[in-house]
């Protein structure tokens, strides 16, 4: 019998939606039923056993969206195994040395109630020509450190392959 899981996400400039399609991807490999879809399509968790949510980290916080999310379906969610993915910092050397520290932070005020069974922090993608409106503007500011900032996307999908293969093998007790 295979388990239902729902890998849903929010994004913004689609980095997000790409990562949660290939956690979806190696779930079905690995023999779950899961089905990936955005946030704002999710009416109800009704039928599924597991949620992988998906987000980014903007300035230390979840996508608008995320916290809605989770606030939408906090009852559901307090009785689902339910793991969480970020993508946050553009370099490996700031995921090194952040570790999973902005996103337990920015979990612990969107949804204090809410304990994942595992919680993951990724690097990000970033294109300069791909911003739009505020975004855009941080981009113009001296001080930011988006200022001249090349595109890069140092997603490490090994990693999160090899993340989404743990949550797979997980008992269905333990997950």
């Amino acid at each position: 019998m295979s388990e239902d899981v729902l890998v849903t996400y929010i994004s913004r400039y689609g980095s997000t939606t790409e990562v949660a399609e290939k956690v979806g991807e190696r779930l079905r490999e690995r023999g779950l039923d899961a089905e990936v879809k955005p946030a704002a399509e999710v009416d109800s968790l009704e039928g599924v056993d597991r949620v992988v949510f998906g987000a980014p980290l903007y300035i230390g916080s979840l996508l608008k969206g995320g916290p809605e999310f989770l606030a939408k379906h906090q009852q559901a969610l307090q009785s689902k195994s339910v793991a969480v993915f970020a993508l946050g910092p553009l370099e490996p050397e700031e995921l090194a040395e952040e570790g999973n520290s902005q996103l337990e932070a920015a979990l612990t005020k969107a949804a204090p109630w809410l304990q994942p069974i595992d919680a993951r922090e990724f690097i990000g993608k970033y294109d300069p020509a791909t911003l739009r409106g505020c975004d855009k503007m941080l981009t113009w500011f001296p001080a930011s450190p988006l200022k001249g900032r090349p595109a890069t996307d140092n997603r490490d999908w090994p990693a999160i392959e090899a993340w989404a293969d743990e949550l797979a093998a997980r008992a269905p007790a333990q997950a």
